[in-house]
């Protein structure tokens, strides 16, 4: 009797520890499509905005300043900011938040 009984622990403890996986895997699919998925895509679409990166093209910063870009590199920019045309500053790509070309400005205003 008590080895009958030890069977039945035995099988319960099986089918939930084969539930318990299955959470545990429904909770990691979960976490992908809301946390893991959107991030790469928009560490894409970064990538990709950097990449269209041209010398003429007003951006915004990470600590939010406006510059233009005046010179590209590898993975410097040199960046002019305000009026005063002896304010150029050489600065990181990653550093850069938005592009905006000077296409886009000119059909904004009409």
């Amino acid at each position: 009797m008590f080895s009958v009984l030890l069977d039945a622990n035995a099988q319960a403890g099986g089918g939930s520890m084969i539930m318990m996986v299955v959470w545990l895997v429904i909770f990691f699919v979960i976490m992908y499509f809301l946390m893991i998925r959107p991030q790469k895509k928009e560490q894409k679409k970064k990538e990709l905005m950097l990449s269209e990166l041209a010398v003429g093209d007003t951006i915004l910063t990470t600590s939010g300043f406006y510059g233009t870009v005046i010179d590209l590199a590898d993975d410097t920019v040199i960046v002019e900011f305000g009026n005063n045309k002896n304010c150029r500053i050489p600065m990181q790509r990653e550093a850069i938040a938005a592009v905006e070309k000077p296409e886009d400005a000119v059909s904004d205003d009409k």
